[in-house]
């Protein structure tokens, strides 16, 4: 049988990842932290936690102890209540959102703040990348992207649509003249991805308008793509969501050009009940549903 109390210390570090401020929020010191998790972990015969440099990662194990010592936890904060002395129930600990890093850096990040208006103790860990953020074996705990993920046991939903223009600058259009029509586009420079390291085709969005003949800058970065396109390089297919933070950008046959994205929510279902990463999917699904206008209109 294990000390009940080690489910506390594992709780802790479960939410935060580290040692110092599970620690910190625990009035302990770190090395109680690991010793306390460590006889957990002899106790129930089971590695609850893989140790990585970047910190404290559950295991498969891990988070199904998760999930009954936060029910425990649930049980022993409601004894208050019952006898007259709440205490709050606020959702605690990290949610590690992965997207792409054009929806992360132009719109997720400072909507944010929201989030942590309503529930301060809950940290978010954005995190970008070319690749799809493996979900099953717990690289992040939520997705927001233009792709469902593969894996196992995952709830995926669409929550919203983000639309997508040609933009160009100023300086760009009065040197070489705006497109009267799509047929015009082939006689223009363009910017856009770098082919050979696109990690996800379907970003490759400029491919549902035309391959152009005249490709001058190339990024694997949107931010760099949109810099490029407001630096006069040449015209690019945008976000609206990024297009519409930068007035250097025109657009360009917005009535004729019209590509549009759905936006997948994803989260291993072992872990969707959580109070925290609930907290978070509640949050983003409201979010895409208020914002539909911005992410796709002019």
């Amino acid at each position: 049988m294990f000390d009940w109390n080690d489910l506390t210390f594992f709780l802790e570090l479960a939410r935060h990842g580290r040692l110092m401020p599970a620690a910190k929020r625990l009035k302990v010191d770190h090395t109680t932290v690991s010793r306390r998790v460590a006889e957990l972990e002899r106790s129930v015969d089971a590695k609850l936690f893989d140790r990585r440099p970047d910190g404290f990662v559950l295991t498969e194990h891990g988070h199904r102890l998760f999930a009954i010592a936060e029910a425990i936890e649930c049980k022993a904060l409601s004894v208050h209540g019952v006898l007259g002395s709440p205490v709050s129930t606020q959702p605690v600990g990290r949610v590690r959102v992965a997207s792409m890093e054009g929806i992360a850096a132009f719109y997720l990040s400072g909507r944010f703040r929201e989030l942590a208006r309503t529930h301060p103790e809950i940290v978010i860990e954005l995190v970008t990348e070319r690749h799809l953020i493996n979900l099953t074996k717990r690289e992040a705990d939520v997705s927001v992207s233009f792709v469902p993920p593969q894996g196992a046991r995952l709830k995926v939903r669409t929550i919203g649509a983000i639309r997508l223009a040609l933009f160009a600058a100023p300086a760009y259009l009065a040197e070489r003249g705006t497109p009267a029509g799509s047929g015009d586009l082939q006689q223009h420079d363009f910017v856009d991805y770098v082919e050979d390291l696109l990690a996800i085709s379907s970003v490759h969005w400029l491919l549902d308008v035309l391959e152009p003949e005249s490709v001058v800058f190339r990024s694997t970065s949107l931010a760099a793509q949109q810099a490029a396109v407001a630096a006069g390089f040449g015209i690019g297919l945008l976000p609206l969501f990024c297009a519409k933070r930068e007035p250097a950008l025109v657009p360009v046959l917005s009535d004729e050009v019209v590509v549009m994205r759905d936006v997948f929510l994803s989260v291993h279902e072992d872990i969707e009940h959580l109070g925290r990463v609930r907290a978070v999917t509640r949050f983003l699904t409201t979010l895409f549903q208020r914002d539909d206008a911005y992410l796709t209109q002019f």
